[in-house]
Parts: C-alpha cells; structure tokens; sequence
C-alpha cells in the first residue's frame, strides 16, 4: 500500500459539482436491456480534465463493462493516468463492484470516489478508493 499524497489538496466544490453533474448525465447513455440497471460515471484526472462513461451491458454477462471502467479508459486513452476522483452515479447511489474497484486502484489508491443517487442526486456521499479496497493487489505482489 502506497501512503497517502501528503501534499494533496481538498478538491474545489466547483470542480467537485461539475464531476457529479457530468456523471448524472453519462447514465442516460447507459446500455442495460438485461438488468435495467442504469449507471454513470466521470472521472476527473489531477489535472482537472473530466472522462465520462456509462454501463454497456452484453448478452454475454461476461463481457459487461462498467461505467467506472469506460470512463477511466476514456481518460487512459487520452494520456491520462492520474486521477483524484470518480463520481458514480446509480439507482441507491452504490460503490463500484470489485472489479472496478481494482481497476481505478491501477492509477492512483488514493481517488476519491463520490457516490450519487440518480432518484436524489443532490446527495452525495464520499469515500476513498483505499476505504473501498484497503488490501488490493499491486505491482509489488507480482513475482
């Protein structure tokens, strides 16, 4: 585990609101037939860009991708691999399944994760990637 940025700054609410509009947004792009289980999501990189993303479900379960994951590919894609937050956006306001848990943990374990519920989005609860994967698997476990 990699201690916290020292140095990190608490993010700018303007910055932090525009994050959780752009999420709100990305859901109605969703594509879920099978579990009518709309989400979205925006990442916003460390130097302030936003990537938005939202489920493409499949008929083959399998291959899912979730919100969390195709915006922070977005971001990826675009040179960007550093990020300071994720807004999540979804029916209850969930955190992101294992998966993506361990996805975003890739590029930074200290990523604020910012949890909406599209029937209240005006409530948002905060939390931290490490809180969410405090025992994830890193570079240093492999051989």
């Amino acid at each position: 585990m990699r201690p916290a940025d020292a140095g990190k700054q608490p993010m700018d609410i303007a910055l932090r609101e525009k994050l959780c509009r752009k999420s709100v947004a990305a859901i109605q792009h969703a594509y879920c037939p099978y579990s009518r289980f709309s989400v979205g999501a925006a990442v916003l990189t460390v130097d302030d860009r936003i990537f938005c993303g939202a489920n493409v479900e499949n008929a083959s379960y399998g291959l899912t991708i979730c919100a969390e994951r195709v915006a922070a590919v977005a971001a990826v894609n675009a040179g960007h691999l550093r990020f300071q937050a994720v807004a999540v956006t979804s029916p209850g306001g969930h955190s992101p399944c294992g998966a993506c848990r361990q996805f975003l943990a890739e590029f930074d374990d200290q990523t604020v994760i910012l949890l909406i519920d599209s029937d209240r989005p005006d409530v948002v609860r905060e939390t931290t990637l490490d809180d969410l994967l405090p025992d994830r698997f890193t570079s240093d476990d492999l051989p």
